[in-house]
This record gives C-alpha cells, structure tokens and sequence, in this order.
C-alpha cells in the first residue's frame, strides 16, 4: 500500500470525526485577550482551559516589557544558535535568576519545553542505561523514551511498590551492562493534577542508585511555598537531579529550562541536540520571561488568588457530589461517565447554552465511556465565575444520567 493511502484509511480515534468536529470540538478558536472571558464563534463565552494560572499573560507589566523588547530588539535577535552567535548576557541572566529561585547550582534555557524534555532524555542516557518511568507520564516523556536505544521499565503511576520492582530489573541489568538508572516523573500530571510521589521516590535512592528527573510544568509558580515547585513543597529540592518545566504555564509565554548540578547542566549544554541546532530564544521572550519571573516572585498575591479560586472551584464540586478524582493542584479533572455522544453533547449546551468554554476529553486520552471535563482555575477568575460554573456542570450531568444528549441525532451519530 501507498504510504500516504495507508494513514487516509484510518485518521485515528480522533480524526475520523474531523470533518464534522474541527473548528468546534476540535481546533477550536478562542479569540480576544487572553482572559476569563474570550470569544466563542461571536459568543463571549467564561474560558477554563488556558494554562494561564498566575494572570499573567495580560499583566500591563508583561505586556509593557514584552512589547518594549519587542520593539528594541526585534523578534530576529539573537540569530543562530546559542552555540554558535545566538547568546546574550540576557539569556545567562535569565539563567542564573531562574537557578536562584529554584535553588539549583545552574540553568538552561530551552526554546520548548516538548522538544527540550525529549533532547534531555536523548543527551543523559545511551543504550547502557536503563530509563523507568511513570506509566501517566506526559507526551513528551514517552516520546523521549521512545527514542531511547536502551532498555525501559514502566511503574503504575505513583506505585513505590511497582517502581521498586522495576528498579530491582534495573538494577539487575545495569550491573551487566555497566550504565546507570534514571528515574523520571512529574511534578503535577496534568490530567489528573495529582503530583507524583516525589518524597517516597527520593526515600529510595538511599537502596537504589539512580538519578531523578522531573517535569514539573504544572507546579512551577503554583506550588509550594514561594512557587518553587512540587519539589519544595515536598522538601525534595535537593533530591531532584534534573528538574524541568516550561514558560508556557504560569508564565504564560513560550520557552522552557531545565535546572541541576552546574557540571550536568554545563554537559547538557554541549550535547542537547535540539538546542545546539536550533534558534536561540528571541530576545523579547526572553526579557518578558525576566519580567515574568521578578513578578512571580515578589508578588505573592498572584499565587494567593489562584488557590482562592483552586479551593472555591475544587471544594464547590465535591459538595454537590462532583468526582474530581485525587488531585492537589489546580489542575482540577471532573469525571464523568458517559460515551461520545454525551460528550458532544454536553460541549455543544456548555458552549451554546451556559456560554462556558472549558476542555472536554474523550477516549483515547481517559478510558472508555469516562469524559473528563479538565478545568484550569487562575488568579483572573472570580468567585462568581466559579458558582455559574458549577450550576452549568450541575445541569448537564443531569441531561448525561438522563440519556438526553443519545435522544438528539447530531450527537448520537458521533457514536456511527
């Protein structure tokens, strides 16, 4: 079979209902500022699915340093890549303010957080070392693994018991092959929001030789007690030995880091492939990424008023009866049962009907007949946000138990 034949004869779970999904439940167009209230296909609809937990994407300070830098620098500068022609003393600031903050012996800046945590994984091990890794790890993380010329164990998300075993396997087969074990989880799963078990992992280095790495792109600036991340509110700082997270959560922009000893970080810098032959970041991502960074840290405020809205949102569901599963973040799931239908549906009357926008996900991204609607709370939304929310989730839950959404043909052939 012709290739390209082969992959137009199966779109996948998802694509075989792009043609009547796409620009409504799929790529879908939010437009306006980003902010709690954006436009829906002309609506103004309340949004719940922009990753913009601190506020700041539209802070007048932000938007002031973003612009000022664009302006003086242009989006061009540096050219090449940072290796090469394309650092700046910015770049190291930005480092080393970063490392301080997160008290780490030094950082690197990636362009993105997918391509970095992939090259990051590619550099640290070869076919010697053996990676286990948490079976709910993020995309980018399997993806990484998958490339990974070695051998690879998978642990039951948050499982010690699991990953011990995995790390008896390890053990075993490293001792042969003379390569190391690298452990690698997250700060915050991102669909779940629950965090990963990073003290009981860090408790098994004293019987296991390994090294840790964490993405931690959903706790960084809303967890632990300046925002350091999962890590610090743990107290495990110091156990993390690779830590990663992007700008693209609660500093609402582009690009990403990783952290750790200054002689890994520094071997990192000569052999992640997806830096030394890429661009380097654009000057004005990278002094907005400063200004986010110095309003992160001195305005507690920011991260106070997320978690006001996170204990409104998470603690309003769970007295109307609401399974939000076992999250501790502010990522906040709430799971339901019901097919593709259902879930086509109750988009539809949330976005038509109750004008709320929020993230509806479906099989293969959650088990069959569940939908999860994934609700991403921030320090812009307002208590009042919060109450209409919940009685619009009230309401469609009832027309789910109720099989309305199976009786309405639009829906119901989603299911075809």
């Amino acid at each position: 079979m012709d290739l390209f034949e082969k992959l137009l004869a199966d779109m996948g779970p998802l694509g075989r209902h792009g043609q009547r999904s796409e620009g409504y439940y799929m790529f879908p167009k939010l437009e306006g500022e980003i902010a709690p209230r954006m436009r829906f296909q002309g609506k103004e609809v309340l949004t719940w699915s922009l990753n913009n937990y601190l506020g700041l994407a539209n802070h007048p300070e932000v938007r002031k340093a973003d612009a000022e830098a664009a302006q003086e620098w242009g989006l061009a500068y540096p050219m090449g890549a940072r290796m090469m022609s394309g650092n700046t003393k910015h770049h190291e600031e930005l480092e080393e303010q970063l490392a301080d903050f997160i008290k780490k012996e030094a950082v690197m800046l990636l362009n993105f957080g997918y391509q970095g945590v992939l090259s990051i994984i590619d550099a640290v091990v070869d076919r010697k070392d053996v990676i286990v890794y948490d079976a709910e790890s993020h995309a980018c993380i399997l993806d990484g693994v998958r490339l990974h010329m070695g051998k690879r164990f998978v642990y039951k998300h948050n499982d010690m018991e699991s990953l011990e075993t995995q790390l008896n396997r390890a053990t075993k087969l490293v001792n042969e092959t003379g390569g190391g074990i690298l452990v690698i989880t997250e700060g915050v799963f991102g669909m779940s929001g629950n965090c990963g078990a990073l003290k009981e992992i860090a408790d098994l280095k004293k019987k296991y030789d390994f090294r840790l790495f964490v993405d931690d792109a959903h706790g960084f600036g809303t967890m632990g007690e300046t925002g350091a991340g999962v890590g610090e509110m743990m107290g495990v700082q110091d156990e993390i030995d690779l830590y990663f997270s992007t700008f693209a959560k609660s500093m609402a922009s582009i690009g990403a880091f990783v952290a750790g000893n200054k002689d890994i970080i520094n071997f990192l810098r000569y052999n992640t492939r997806s830096q030394i032959f890429a661009k380097s970041l654009p000057m004005p991502l990278v002094i907005g990424a400063k200004k986010r960074l110095e309003l992160l840290r001195t305005r507690p405020e920011l991260k106070e008023n997320l978690w006001k809205i996170v204990d409104a949102l998470q603690g309003g569901l769970k007295e109307r009866g609401f399974n939000i599963g076992t999250t501790q973040s502010p990522v906040t799931p709430v799971i339901l049962k019901g097919g593709l239908p259902d879930a086509t549906g109750l988009t539809h009357d949330m976005r038509e009907n109750f004008k709320i926008f929020c993230s509806v996900v479906v099989y293969p991204v959650v088990p069959k007949d569940v939908i999860m609607l994934r609700i991403i709370p921030t320090a812009a939304h307002t208590l009042d946000d919060v109450e209409k929310t919940i009685a619009a989730f009230e309401a469609v839950k009832s027309k789910i138990d109720s099989g309305e959404y199976h009786q309405i043909k639009e829906f119901a052939e989603f299911n075809s």
